[in-house]
């Protein structure tokens, strides 16, 4: 007989489930065999320096002949990220009971369950619980005609084909000294504000939009002034006017780790009439970057020349961009409602804990995201484990493990494996970042979805970039496999995000190719459809918004999920086989309104190859 003693994902032997708040109230039940004969039982918690708590349970009662339980109710220690298990005395010694998968636990050793602690003051519902976000890369959105461009940026081609191949000529190092422009603007994302609307559009998250030398500015050149090819801080400013009144808010990519050599700050190139660190010793800007030896040898970013690391604990640092006249409150003032930090795993907590400080006390309820690949609780950099999400430093992440899990699973009908990372994400992220979370399947920094579904990853050859090209079979595959995929997106918990251009069918390889211009005028205007009839699901229940993730079935290429609040439960079914199932669900569900797919007939529902259906009761 397989004998689970405690689960931590199930409500009767933990509650809470998921992550807790500092002093928050916790009840522990361990199951135990009679014929261990057990005599006492602990709950050993871990931190990270080694210091362990420990707490006996009380003998709660017997169920039958066979079992006994013991239970232990207590409060959550100090913020912090946790890692505990059992032990038990029996007459031939203590025995542990440790993880095994799954959050069920065995007699015996294995791993430790993590118990994520966060400091409850410092975390709030926010406006972008039950929303959309719509990712945009500026210059390839929509171009207006209207921005009026006087200064000549270095490198640049001026592109008048709008749609065309976007250009990619590396030198014989590797290196890119000339980007091309396509003439998207602010002015010309305020003219499709409407459509966006029309898509549920609650957020636009922007890439950079500050002044750079390139097409993608992750090289600014200037924190304080909007790229005069995008427009300047007045279009900035009716741009998020108009979008307020639309019901719609905006996010900043805030490129903090690193500059552009080609900027204000540094000014290798001597673009700008300013002394650079790269120009004088004496520079005010010096003590910004690391050099080994000046001027040449200097930290820069996975060791890209143009992109010199920034020292984020220095003062004049931090004052430029935490300050009362900071860069994180200027736009915020300017009418921004919030911050995605790039590559935030790489910014120190000092720079993290006086970004949030800056940001919260400008404007309390801006929104504050960070790109951080793996699991936000746990992840380790600057040999030390991170408290991005634990309050004071980010709001919630770019939710790359659901990403990943949901690809593979249409791709490879893995359920089991999705689910795995489901539950694993809902366990330890506390619930105001889990709902908030921003749920993509594709970026500026990955190959566009639709390749990805039909045709599979693209592998790079030296200097070379797969366009990621697509015959009619593949792209047709694609989009059906899209379809699903979205699905998921919009229905598992957090905040579905849309890379622009995605749900009208744009397809394309590694960067630039996934970089390139929106499709107006040959839209896929099926999928268009689809997506709008998404936010009308979504809108169409509270359980998208804030309700719980109760996983119900993952085998065999399917897997089934409630999402529950207090009124209202909502089941979603996906089917990644190449062929129809038939799924047969509980007598509760008999009856049910179908907000996506077929209805039940009695209790069995029809849900077709690589489809979906989603109830609600």
């Amino acid at each position: 007989m397989y004998f689970i003693p405690f689960n931590s994902r199930k409500e009767y032997h933990r509650f809470p489930l998921g992550a807790v708040a500092s002093g928050e109230k916790m009840i522990f039940r361990i199951v135990l065999p009679r014929h261990e004969q057990c005599s006492a039982v602990r709950l050993v918690m871990f931190d990270d320096d080694g210091e362990n708590l420990s707490e006996s349970f009380s003998w709660e009662r017997m169920e039958g002949d066979s079992e006994e339980w013991w239970r232990l109710e207590t409060v959550s220690p100090e913020t912090g990220v946790w890692w505990y298990l059992f032990e038990f005395d029996t007459p031939s010694g203590t025995k542990p009971i440790s993880l095994e998968s799954g959050g069920n636990g065995i007699i015996g050793d294995g791993e430790r369950w993590q118990l994520t602690v966060y400091d409850a003051d410092k975390l709030s519902q926010s406006w972008l619980e039950g929303g959309i976000i719509y990712q945009i890369f500026p210059d390839r959105f929509n171009r207006s005609g209207k921005t009026t461009v006087c200064e000549k940026k270095a490198g640049a081609v001026i592109r008048d084909d709008w749609g065309a191949e976007p250009m990619w000529k590396p030198d014989s190092l590797g290196k890119i000294n000339e980007y091309d422009f396509f003439g998207g603007d602010l002015a010309g994302v305020e003219e499709k504000l409407d459509y966006l609307a029309s898509l549920g559009v609650s957020c636009i998250y922007f890439n950079p939009i500050f002044k750079a030398r390139s097409n993608h500015r992750y090289d600014t050149g200037d924190y304080m002034k909007i790229d005069s090819l995008l427009g300047d801080e007045a279009a900035f400013e009716q741009l998020c006017s108009s979008a307020e009144k639309k019901g719609i808010k905006i996010i900043l990519d805030g490129v903090f780790s690193h500059t552009g050599a080609d900027s204000r700050y540094f000014n290798r190139l001597n673009t700008y009439d300013e002394i650079g660190a790269y120009n004088s010793i004496d520079s005010p800007y010096k003590e910004w970057y690391n050099f080994r030896s000046w001027p040449n040898d200097y930290a820069s970013w996975w060791g890209v020349d143009i992109l010199p690391e920034l020292d984020e604990t220095n003062p004049g640092v931090l004052e430029f961009f935490t300050g009362e006249n900071g860069v994180a409150r200027k736009w915020l003032r300017a009418g921004a409602a919030g911050w995605r930090l790039d590559v935030a795993d790489e910014l120190p907590d000092k720079f993290l804990d006086s970004f949030c400080t800056a940001v919260k006390t400008e404007k309390p309820d801006a929104f504050i995201y960070g790109e951080v690949w793996e699991d936000a609780t746990n992840k380790i950099s600057y040999s030390q484990r991170r408290r991005y999400l634990l309050g004071g430093q980010l709001d919630s992440v770019m939710n790359y493990p659901f990403a990943n899990a949901i690809i593979d699973f249409v791709r490879n009908a893995k359920a089991e494996a999705l689910c795995e990372t489901v539950e694993s994400i809902t366990e330890h992220y506390p619930k105001y970042a889990l709902h908030t979370l921003m749920n993509h399947i594709g970026t500026h920094d990955t190959v566009r979805v639709i390749t990805r579904l039909g045709r599979g990853d693209v592998v790079r050859r030296g200097n070379s970039r797969d366009k990621g090209t697509l015959t009619n079979d593949e792209y047709c595959r694609g989009v059906n496999l899209l379809k699903l995929a979205s699905v998921l997106q919009f229905t598992l918990p957090g905040v579905p995000c849309i890379y622009y251009g995605d749900e009208a069918g744009a397809a394309g390889g590694e960067d630039p190719y996934n970089r390139g211009c929106y499709p107006w005028g040959s839209e896929n205007e099926e999928l268009i459809e689809h997506y709008r009839g998404l936010s009308k699901l979504r809108a169409s229940s509270v359980a998208f918004k804030n309700g719980d993730f109760v996983p119900v079935s993952a085998a065999l290429g399917c897997i089934a999920y409630e999402r529950v609040c207090e009124n209202e439960r909502v089941l979603v079914i996906a089917n990644a086989n190449n062929h129809d199932i038939n799924y047969i669900v509980s007598d509760f569900w008999s009856g049910a309104q179908a907000l996506y797919g077929d209805t039940p007939e009695g209790t069995s529902v029809h849900v077709g190859a690589n489809s979906a259906v989603v109830l609600k009761k």
